[in-house]
């Protein structure tokens, strides 16, 4: 199946919103204000409709989707567990900042990689 170049944008598009609601979902660990600004339910709802779309999406290829599938679950996974406990130890930080780090990268890289896509559209 070909896809257009607007539906290549869209897929990587809902890479970048998925990256930075995971990237959000992170910075509650450490950030009191990014709690309680952006409600719980309102990122969980965006972080399942977005990874629910990509997963979709990504069924053509099981390897990246399971890829994607892991990187989900490791995070969330992580915030999880700091969010439930209430005290992050330097172990714990520290993973978080290494998550935080790739998706930061991933997020520049696809970012830019959609603004081209767009300009040439």
């Amino acid at each position: 199946m070909a896809l257009s170049s607007n539906d290549q944008t869209d897929i990587a598009a809902a890479f970048v919103r998925l990256y930075v609601f995971l990237a959000n979902y992170l910075d509650r660990c450490f950030d009191e204000a990014a709690r309680t600004t952006y409600p719980d339910s309102e990122l969980q709802g965006h972080l399942d409709d977005t990874r629910r779309q990509l997963m979709e999406i990504l069924s053509v290829n099981p390897v990246v989707r399971h890829k994607l599938a892991d990187e989900c679950d490791r995070i969330l996974s992580l915030g999880a567990s700091c969010l439930k406990s209430g005290a992050v130890d330097s172990k714990t930080r520290e993973m978080i900042q290494a998550e935080r780090a790739i998706l930061r990268n991933k997020t520049i890289a696809l970012s830019d990689l959609v603004a081209v896509y767009r300009a040439l559209a």
